[in-house]
């Protein structure tokens, strides 16, 4: 038994041995600077494969559960084009239009949406379009837009090998139908926010998506301590909302809305949020009570 001792003692010396190198020397190589982080060089190509791979594998773990609507409605395809032309076009280009010039230094590049628009499954396509991926500037789209948005961008995107670039330049979609009006928005939250019915999780999430933690030092975040907003430790256990609203649960809502509605002296721009959206962060913010 003895000799069996020392081998698998010598084996797991010699593996520990083997991780503590591999540590000093990642370690080291972050310290020294060595990989260039300048957008204007390319990925090597071992880097680039491995995060390409590493994509790929991440999002068909992940997009199994999702359950694909009919997409071949003249309705979807006119909101996706429409939707593209806003919002994609810039980065990925369309048939016959290049992307604009801020695109070319983006690293990685901006895929031509041709190939995974024919090979990628659309529920594949719908995950990405709707969280999408770090380390890219490919930003989730799901605070942005609704489901049947993502769905429409997700019908296009699979038309979009077949569509020529006449086809794409005369395509006159019927315009999307608007949301309303910040200000009806206002009310909208104003009069259906009489219970505070969020998740915290989700708006922990959200408060990274909708960049508050640029502004703002908010806990239980991993983006430093900015000063440009208050620091919201403790935000729960305030009067007050921006010096202006007594503290709750409806005017928080209202507040992260469009607070400029409220207080037009307010920093604090509208920042689009969807009324789901801020009842989540509103659920975060008030599990942040102030140490006793």
């Amino acid at each position: 038994m003895k000799p069996l001792l020392i081998v698998i003692e010598t084996v797991f010396a010699t593996l520990a041995a083997l991780l503590l190198a591999g540590a000093i020397g990642v370690a080291g190589f972050l310290y020294a600077g060595v990989y260039n982080v300048a957008a204007t060089e390319h990925h090597t190509g071992l880097t680039h494969h491995l995060l390409h791979y590493a994509m790929q594998r991440s999002v068909k773990a992940r997009s199994d559960a999702v359950r694909v609507p009919a997409l071949d409605a003249r309705a979807r395809m006119d909101n996706g084009i429409a939707l593209y032309r806003r919002h994609c076009a810039q980065c990925h280009g369309a048939p016959g239009v290049a992307p604009e010039p801020f695109a070319r230094g983006l690293r990685p590049a901006p895929v031509n949406l041709l190939e995974p628009g024919r090979d990628w499954p659309a529920r594949d396509l719908y995950w990405v379009i709707k969280h999408g991926v770090k380390m890219t500037a490919l930003p989730g789209w799901r605070y942005q837009l609704s489901d049947d948005e993502l769905w429409d961008l997700v019908a296009f995107v699979k038309r979009l090998p077949a569509i020529s670039p006449q086809e794409y330049r005369d395509w006159k979609p019927a315009p999307p139908s608007s949301p309303g009006t910040v200000e009806q928005q206002v009310v909208l939250a104003a009069s259906q926010a009489h219970d505070l019915v969020g998740s915290p999780d989700a708006g922990l999430r959200a408060i990274y998506n909708y960049m508050c933690v640029t502004c703002h030092a908010i806990p239980g975040t991993v983006n430093g301590k900015p000063n440009v907003g208050p620091p919201l430790d403790g935000i729960a256990s305030r009067r007050y909302i921006g010096g202006v609203l007594l503290n709750t649960p409806d005017n928080m809502i209202r507040w992260l809305i469009n607070p400029q509605a409220i207080d037009p002296m307010s920093g604090m721009p509208n920042l689009g949020l969807k009324e789901q959206d801020a009842r989540d962060i509103a659920s975060y913010l008030y599990t942040l009570k102030e140490s006793r």
